[in-house]
């Protein structure tokens, strides 16, 4: 990070393409459009861009007070989903000249464009704005893919040919892309599939645009599925009610997961009270948010296995290959507080198709649904090569 020192440099030279100054601190879109801006490094200097909160364009001091509600804002962007790929910031509060300021420093991004809220946003000099499509062509040569996460690397013996085009134009692009943007319409389709993530440039189809267009993905990822067992009883036996592999395109998948938690899912009647009351054996949300969780945060790298979920009497168990990744460890999955993604582009895509609400809440959401329909706290296990959670049936 900056010295003071040098943040009071840069304070005092004014706006350049690598600094921006606002007065105001209820701006977040143009906050979000400056950390995106930021995180693209049009000019390629390749130096952290500055955002000062709390000063005029002239320089002069706008006396706000700087309070956790902004610094939660600002330091929201590194993870809510509304930038993507997610940007390499950091955000602190520091008094410059006697002024109270919010200062954050982006770094360039390794994986650019980035979009704001499906908007390429870029600086040029003191100017901020969208890009065009030959600056999208540029920030596309900037692409460090050697150094990108599996899910954005090139599949070996795949091709354009493999994506489903007009599951990407009708489904996926009018969801990822800002709708002025398409409008324009003067992006070819290759340039769209590079710059979402799903094709490589050497033509090949990438991890993420083959599990979210590919017309047979599994040719590629053959553990790209569910496979579900239902039981009679509490263990695991020779019969089983119903089993089933759930496959498909990523979006597919996660609807027909989503219809066959509602259909198992048992719902016992209250008759005690003037009206009936229905009870639930789980919350649908719960099983939705960890199921989902299992899919795109599972390893897809060097293994063949599925998602497994396995529906008992009593409980539902769900198991997902590859071990806590990142910042999560064995010893804290599960505990709130650490995130981490090991396929950001899978899961901005999921976020895009509107399966996911805000990153890093999934678990959070599945507690609170678990505790207000009265079942058990869900009980997690981790290994390095396996994460496993058992949610109980209400009692």
């Amino acid at each position: 990070m900056l010295s003071d020192a040098e943040l009071l440099r840069l304070l005092r030279d004014g706006e350049a393409d690598y600094v921006e100054r606002t007065a105001t601190s209820n701006k977040s879109e143009k906050f979000g459009e400056a950390i995106c801006a930021f995180a693209n490094d049009l000019p390629r200097r390749g130096r952290a861009g500055v955002l000062f909160v709390g000063v005029h364009d002239d320089g002069r001091c706008a006396g706000l007070t700087i309070d956790e509600r902004l610094m939660q804002t600002l330091l929201g962007f590194r993870t809510d989903g509304t930038i993507a790929p997610f940007p390499r910031l950091h955000a602190r509060k520091v008094v410059l000249d006697g002024c109270e300021l919010a200062v954050v420093e982006v770094e360039p991004s390794d994986n650019p464009p980035v979009r704001y809220q499906g908007r390429t946003c870029i600086r040029t000099g003191p100017r901020r704005g969208f890009a065009t499509p030959e600056e999208e062509r540029q920030l596309l040569e900037k692409r460090r893919w050697g150094v990108l996460p599996f899910d954005q690397q090139p599949v070996p013996g795949s091709k354009l040919a493999d994506l489903d085009l007009l599951r990407f134009r009708e489904e996926y692009l009018p969801t990822a892309v800002h709708p002025d943007v398409l409008a324009e319409n003067h992006r070819d389709l290759e340039q769209q599939l590079l710059a979402l993530r799903l094709l490589h440039p050497k033509g090949c189809a990438t991890l993420t645009g083959l599990l979210v267009c590919g017309k047979d993905a599994r040719a590629y990822v053959p553990g790209f599925y569910v496979q579900m067992v239902r039981y009679p009883g509490r263990e695991i036996a020779g019969s089983v009610i119903d089993h089933k592999q759930i496959d498909g395109p990523l979006s597919e998948q996660l609807r027909s997961l989503d219809l066959a938690i509602r259909l198992n899912v048992g719902v016992s009647a209250d008759l005690s009270g003037t009206q009936q009351a229905d009870h639930p054996s789980y919350p649908v949300i719960a099983l939705q948010e960890l199921i989902r969780n299992a899919v795109l945060h599972r390893n897809y790298e060097a293994t063949a296995a599925p998602v497994r979920l396995d529906w008992f009497e009593d409980r539902v168990e769900i198991t997902s290959p590859g071990g806590p990744y990142g910042i999560v460890t064995i010893e804290n999955f599960g505990r709130p507080g650490p995130t981490d993604y090991r396929n950001p582009a899978l899961t901005d895509a999921a976020k895009n198709l509107g399966f996911v609400q805000k990153f890093g809440s999934g678990i959070a959401r599945a507690r609170a649904a678990l505790a207000k329909n009265g079942n058990p706290e869900p009980e997690f296990h981790a290994e390095p090569t396996y994460t496993h959670v058992v949610v109980r049936a209400r009692k």
